[in-house]
């Protein structure tokens, strides 16, 4: 470990995402926080909340400091909800999911042919009116699959079918595109850095593509995950007629991170976005090697240590930045599905579930909080006092 602050008292950072269901990534960090404390009352702690550009991102930049603006928008069936987004001087985080996710979704109602990315189409148009010139555009979570068709149409691009008329909202509709047009997208648009944050690098179509690895999770039968595979790829092809687009739209379409929820990817690079892994993004944003500098101790997590946490999520990243920086790193979680030895190939010295605390799942998920605490206190008695 690095050498203690100059007046003694050790200085940890709390850099965790979110326990999904349980806790925020705010939560979290209180949770570790006031854990710490109990055994090591004049411990130095930092909070960080973290997100990899899924659901929660907006909340992160919030607690780091942007400003949340909240706005009306279209859900992913058309129906107004109120969706935030967050602001820092010229420096806009927006998220997908805030208005197109799967929690904009009735109880109970999947709808993995109709749903609609418009209203995300509408909290980046919303950024654009703040004054924003750089826009991170987390996306995850989604509910869409539509390639991004919806949030374009928001943004002035026209999708008609063969009378003319728009074609229906949802990826499903899609297969009735005759005509693109994209020259009435937002001008603004062409002076402003779109960062595409995204932990998936899925392109648009195909076996590895959206609708086939992603589809089903929102609802898609095999027919629907057919059917929504073929209206992407028909919309990617009318796209490489249209003029301004091109051969672009095959190179996008085949691109990773294309297929980033629900193809939303595609419709942002079409947008001149650059991608750049989500948790990089974020860490940037919200000012994470500073914080880092002033730590000896990392402290990250989030709801479940598993294999796909090695692939772009927030710990990982956190630990990899760490790691580099010669900072040790522990991690708290609800569940641990890693063994110690790939653990510390990710730079993560060692994980705490709070399994191992309350063997039971359900009052792990129900009583998230408290634990979590008890959790921190074995963390300050193993490394702090």
């Amino acid at each position: 470990m690095a050498d203690a602050a100059v007046d003694g008292a050790r200085r940890v950072l709390v850099a965790a995402d979110k326990f999904k269901g349980s806790l925020t990534a705010v939560e979290v960090a209180e949770r570790v926080t006031a854990g710490l404390r109990r055994v090591v009352p004049d411990v130095r702690v930092e909070a960080l909340p973290v997100a990899d550009g899924g659901d929660g991102t907006v909340a992160a930049a919030v607690a780091a400091g942007f400003e949340r603006r909240e706005v009306r928008v279209a859900g992913p069936l058309g129906d107004e909800v109120t969706a935030a987004y967050a602001l820092r001087g010229e420096t806009a985080v927006v998220e997908m999911a805030e208005a197109s996710g799967l929690q904009r979704l009735p109880e109970g109602v999947l709808a993995p042919l109709t749903s609609s990315t418009y209203g995300s189409g509408e909290l980046l148009r919303a950024a654009l009116d703040a004054g924003a010139r750089t826009i991170v555009f987390g996306v995850g979570g989604s509910a869409t699959t539509d390639g991004g068709a919806g949030m374009l149409a928001a943004l002035g691009a026209r999708f008609l079918d063969a009378h003319g008329e728009p074609v229906a909202p949802g990826g499903g509709g899609l297969a009735h595109l005759a005509t693109a047009d994209l020259s009435g997208l937002d001008p603004r648009l062409s002076d402003v850095e779109l960062v595409l944050a995204s932990d998936v690098d899925n392109p648009l179509t195909g076996p590895k593509g959206a609708p086939a690895v992603y589809g089903p999770q929102k609802g898609a039968s095999p027919d629907d995950v057919t059917a929504l595979d073929a209206a992407l790829a028909h919309f990617a092809k009318v796209l490489e007629g249209t003029e301004g687009v091109g051969a672009r739209a095959a190179d996008h379409a085949a691109s990773p991170g294309a297929g980033a929820a629900g193809g939303i990817g595609f419709g942002a690079m079409l947008l001149g976005a650059r991608f750049r892994p989500g948790i990089a993004v974020m860490l940037d944003v919200l000012g994470f090697k500073p914080a880092l500098d002033r730590a000896d101790l990392v402290i990250t997590g989030e709801g479940s240590l598993d294999e796909q946490t090695l692939h772009g999520k927030a710990p990982a990243g956190v630990a990899a930045a760490a790691r580099a920086a010669g900072k040790e790193v522990v991690a708290v979680c609800g569940r641990l599905a890693l063994p110690a030895e790939v653990l510390g190939r990710a730079g993560i010295r060692r994980a705490y579930p709070l399994t191992d605390v309350e063997p039971d799942v359900a009052k792990c998920i129900a009583d998230a909080g408290p634990i979590l605490e008890r959790v921190a206190e074995s963390i300050a008695g193993d490394f702090l006092a």
